[in-house]
């Protein structure tokens, strides 16, 4: 019986996302070979191209792949925060520290940004921005972060240093050192939205 064809090119195009994935995080994309992965999938480089264009839009959506599985895990961690301000920093910091995988370091911080450019222009940081600014629009309304705070500049510039954050520790030759002294320097960054009580009254 013949598979409906929508199953097939849902499943040649798994193939080909697997097959790349793991030629881009064991050996990277420059030496990743079109040929090599496209065979280890059992298709040609016509289907290749027919799904993804190029080995470019390839990394795209192994990238758009591993993207998914991090919000999912940064989601995991903190949802188990025990305040809404402690929810937002786990989030960031969950993240910046992902760039301890070695999967994640070589293809979302290494090649990623050096084959597509800047993370912050990704199809994915909109939605990152977004989710951020009602966060951080929310902490506003309950006083938590300073009223002067614009919710969406503050994101911008909140995705943006998370993004170098994780690039750092990604290029860095001790990663694990980098990623203790960025994320204690972000975290000192994010301290800086709160509200200071009010002076008590002589």
């Amino acid at each position: 019986m013949h598979k409906p064809r929508k199953e097939m090119i849902a499943e040649t195009r798994a193939k080909l996302i697997a097959a790349a994935r793991h030629a881009f995080g064991t050996i990277g994309y420059a030496q990743a070979s079109m040929d090599d992965f496209t065979a280890s999938a059992g298709l040609t480089r016509g289907a290749l191209y027919h799904h993804f264009g190029d080995k470019k839009g390839l990394l795209q959506a192994v990238i758009a792949e591993i993207d998914g599985e991090m919000a999912a895990h940064v989601n995991e961690v903190a949802s188990r925060a025990p305040t809404r301000w402690q929810h937002f920093v786990d989030e960031c910091t969950t993240y910046i520290e992902m760039a301890l995988e070695p999967e994640i370091q070589r293809i979302m911080f290494r090649d990623g940004p050096a084959v597509l450019g800047d993370p912050a222009q990704w199809p994915n940081a909109n939605a990152c921005i977004a989710s951020m600014t009602g966060h951080l629009t929310t902490l506003q309304e309950e006083g938590v972060v300073v009223p002067s705070l614009d919710p969406e500049t503050a994101s911008r510039l909140i995705n943006g240093a998370s993004s170098q954050a994780a690039q750092r520790i990604a290029n860095s030759s001790d990663p694990e050192a980098t990623s203790k002294k960025v994320v204690t320097a972000f975290k000192q960054l994010l301290e800086g939205l709160l509200k200071k009580p009010d002076p008590q009254p002589n």
